[in-house]
């Protein structure tokens, strides 16, 4: 029985690169997976990382438009390649990866990584897929509550599965710290507020530069990882405020465990969110995490225990708490601690592999 994770494309992404670790959790389990990339074109970023893991890389392409071909020519990989789940990942898998696995007879599980909006048609045609799921899983209570509210299939199909990282991955260390600054171009003394993400509306970029201006010096800088359409509204903002000396924008990376252990803090800016994935990385890398107050991030951060919480859009708040943690390391130290010790014991890959597979077994499929 071949697991097989579909996807709209292979770019770096939370959503993606939790796809990787629960493929290459469920390889280590001994489970036969494959991925199936909807986009055209050449191979993407994410590629090799999957392959490097033993998990092949299958490109199904999407044309442009609506593409009523493209369930059947799913269907018809499923066939050939002896899939018994189906498992679909996001909007555009589960449009049209949910009529393929019907015709080619695999369980089809979908999961819901995180809010972003759609339109009436797309509403509509998620929910046709939706009746066609075998399991609805979101990766948070509230984004539970968002598919019960929209109808996004039978209730008693949707459980939710909260996002498990690669914990080990994530470990500080000085040795880990010195690289990270040195592959950064960063002083070994400074402080380093840092952020990593795509660079869409929903992260609100902008935001976190407009509220570490201020702060930043030779002795103090801002590092965001990523791409994305919002860079020039991102380099405007650091344009506006004259801190380019202090800002590092290196770009999409697949090194982020080891640029995280470079940073002193991490902040997500977001306006919205479900249960982001690089929270927990940064978690797991001990450091305290300042995060706006969207989505599932209330339940999974304590406030002033394992990381702190502001409210969306507020610059002042946001530049007020990047203060605070300046002026007590120790305190800041001690809340990346709890925090890394609280995404060990609850968001290992291995406890959301085992409760994954657990699922596909209470459907009927198992290897």
């Amino acid at each position: 029985m071949v697991v097989a994770h579909v996807l709209t494309s292979l770019q770096i992404g939370g959503g993606e690169r939790l796809t990787l670790d629960l493929a290459a959790g469920q390889v280590a389990a001994g489970r036969e997976v494959m991925v199936v990339d909807l986009s055209p074109g050449a191979d993407q970023p994410l590629a090799g990382a999957f392959r490097e893991r033993a998990v092949p890389v299958h490109r199904v392409p999407k044309r442009g438009g609506f593409d009523p071909t493209l369930p059947a020519r799913l269907a018809l990989l499923f066939r050939r390649q002896r899939v018994g789940v189906a498992h679909l990942h996001n909007r555009l898998p589960l449009i049209y990866g949910a009529p393929a696995g019907r015709l080619a007879g695999a369980v089809v599980v979908h999961t819901r990584h995180g809010p972003r909006p759609s339109t009436p048609r797309q509403d509509w045609l998620l929910r046709g897929a939706g009746r066609l799921l075998d399991a609805y899983v979101a990766v948070s209570p509230e984004l539970a509550d968002v598919a019960r509210e929209r109808r996004a299939c039978a209730p008693e199909k949707i459980s939710v599965i909260e996002n498990g990282i690669d914990v080990a991955a994530f470990a500080p260390s000085p040795e880990r710290r010195s690289a990270a600054r040195a592959a950064l171009g960063l002083p070994l003394e400074a402080w380093v507020i840092g952020a990593v993400g795509r660079f869409a509306p929903e992260k609100d970029f902008p935001l976190l530069v407009r509220a570490a201006a201020p702060l930043l010096g030779a002795g103090a800088r801002l590092v965001i990882v990523g791409d994305g359409a919002e860079m020039a509204a991102v380099r405007g903002a650091v344009d506006a405020h004259g801190v380019q000396p202090f800002v590092a924008l290196p770009g999409p990376r697949q090194d982020v465990p080891l640029l995280m252990a470079g940073f002193d803090l991490f902040v997500l800016s977001s306006r919205m969110e479900g249960m982001p994935l690089v929270v927990l990385e940064a978690m797991a890398a001990g450091l305290p995490v300042t995060a706006t107050a969207v989505g599932g991030l209330p339940k999974l951060i304590s406030d002033g225990e394992t990381g702190f919480l502001v409210p969306p859009g507020d610059t002042e708040a946001l530049r007020a708490r990047l203060q605070a943690l300046r002026a007590d390391p120790e305190a800041a130290r001690a809340v990346g601690a709890r925090a890394s010790a609280r995404a060990r014991e609850h968001h290992s890959r291995d406890r959301m592999v085992e409760r994954y597979l657990a699922l596909y077994a209470r459907l009927g499929a198992v290897a």
